[in-house]
């Protein structure tokens, strides 16, 4: 019960973070889903992408109305990463067999695999956010090549996982269109909503057996914490949100590895 209290508080965090930059916040989905309600890896992804979706959904028409979106960058960006999404999830991702390989006694599953790969992409994500790198915003920096590549690569990446992609999408949007902080965050959660959506057709096989109930309880807190983070980017300077969210997946990632670590050895 204890589990459930703190993974719903949890949830208020993620969609605090998913306002506040963007993304970030959903990345962290999946363990809270496997570690606090003891949710399946492969079904998590699946919940994962329902919660992100309809909690970025929120963030995107707040900044719809302060016309924080960039709509040539999501067609550039989302587009791409839209179609290689489905891809993954209606027939990549179902290819994979449930053990992957054995041995002696040891078995990499399905689960196992997408756990490892989840606890990866966290690390680096986190590296990544930490780093100290500046930028000067100029909209007419859009590289188009570089945006739709990287959109690709986003949607391979929310597919396999489960994960809304905005710790790919913003300093993306902030490299290769040259978008201010604040519009590729804008930017992003719509980016994230369409991902979302695209991912739960193309599971949509799957969807059935979920806790319908348990995803809208999850989904309230994290809007919840979405319409607070929205509210206090206002107040928060740029330089300081990637620094501490970063922390925060490092720290995620390690305790992920951590419980993968004390379950199978």
């Amino acid at each position: 019960m204890l589990l459930h209290v703190a993974g719903y508080f949890l949830a208020l965090a993620i969609g605090f973070s998913l306002g506040l930059i963007g993304g970030g916040g959903s990345i962290l989905t999946i363990p809270v889903l496997v570690f606090f309600f003891s949710i399946d890896p492969v079904s998590a992804t699946t919940y994962s992408l329902f919660i992100v979706g309809i909690t970025a959904i929120c963030g995107s028409f707040h900044h719809y109305k302060r016309k924080e979106v960039d709509f040539r960058a999501v067609g550039s960006f989302g587009i791409p990463s839209v179609i290689i999404l489905f891809i993954m999830r209606k027939w990549l991702l179902p290819m994979i067999p449930l053990s992957i390989l054995q041995i002696g006694g040891w078995t990499l599953t399905k689960p196992l695999f997408v756990m490892i790969v989840f606890s990866v992409v966290m690390l680096l994500a986190g590296f990544y956010m930490i780093r100290k790198k500046p930028y000067s915003p100029n909209g007419n920096n859009e590289n188009l090549f570089r945006l739709v590549l990287q959109g690709g690569v986003t949607g391979a990446v929310t597919g396999f996982i489960g994960v809304g992609g905005g710790f790919i999408i913003v300093p993306s949007l902030v490299l290769f269109a040259g978008l201010s902080m604040k519009r590729a965050i804008g930017t992003s959660l719509t980016i994230i909503t369409l991902n979302c959506l695209v991912g739960i057709l193309g599971n949509w096989n799957a969807d059935a057996s979920l806790d319908f109930i348990f995803l809208a309880t999850f989904a309230f807190f994290a809007i919840i914490g979405i319409v607070l983070g929205t509210r206090a980017i206002r107040y928060v300077p740029d330089n300081k949100l990637k620094p501490v969210v970063g922390w925060i997946i490092l720290i995620m990632s390690l305790i992920v590895f951590i419980r993968i670590f004390m379950q199978h050895y």
